[in-house]
């Protein structure tokens, strides 16, 4: 045990256990505080492209649009299509960004079928907070890769996804094959 005061084993605190786990994740507060490195009117898509390339999780840049990798995926490989410009719906896209989002998005299927085995995809956006949209000033297309079996106990009990590769690998691999080829 530590020398630490407040760090004590929990059963030694009065109280009623719960049952429930807990993943301690202190690198989320900034996201909660709105302050994630960054002042709280930045928008993590519109700096995501401007972070060093060993530091930022982008995959690939278009004209108009960019493919990032979720920090918080659904699975290993989800990714985030997103316009440079900082609009908030699809509607709002210019015919070169609509097609460029369409574009990237097949390229991306193809990418995470050859890297990751994707045996089937969940394509969709989320625009505006009451959709669901957890960043609703930044028009992005999620893009998930899915396998047979990938749901297990663990998400549905446990409300914890297992993770079976790091982003930082997920993000090599598709740069080196978004890079080495031209899917159409």
């Amino acid at each position: 045990m530590s020398d630490n005061p407040t760090v004590r084993n929990s059963w030694d605190i009065p109280g009623v256990p719960d049952g429930f786990q807990r993943l301690w994740v202190p690198h989320r507060i900034g996201y909660i505080t709105g302050t994630a490195g960054r002042s709280a009117d930045e928008c993590v898509f519109c700096v995501a492209t401007e972070l060093d390339e060993e530091e930022n999780l982008v995959v690939f840049q278009g004209d108009t649009c960019y493919v990032v990798l979720n920090l918080f995926p659904y699975n290993p490989g989800h990714l985030l299509i997103c316009p440079y410009r900082h609009i908030s719906t699809y509607d709002e896209t210019t015919a070169e960004e609509a097609a460029e989002m369409a574009v990237l998005t097949k390229q991306a299927m193809v990418l995470l079928r050859q890297v990751a085995n994707a045996h089937g995809f969940n394509i969709g956006m989320n625009q505006g907070a009451v959709a669901g949209a957890g960043i609703e000033g930044h028009l992005h297309q999620h893009v998930v890769p899915r396998w047979h079996q990938d749901s297990n106990f663990f998400p549905i009990i446990a409300k914890t996804k297992a993770m079976p590769q790091t982003l930082g690998d997920i993000r090599s691999q598709l740069r080196t094959a978004w890079f080495s080829q031209t899917p159409s």
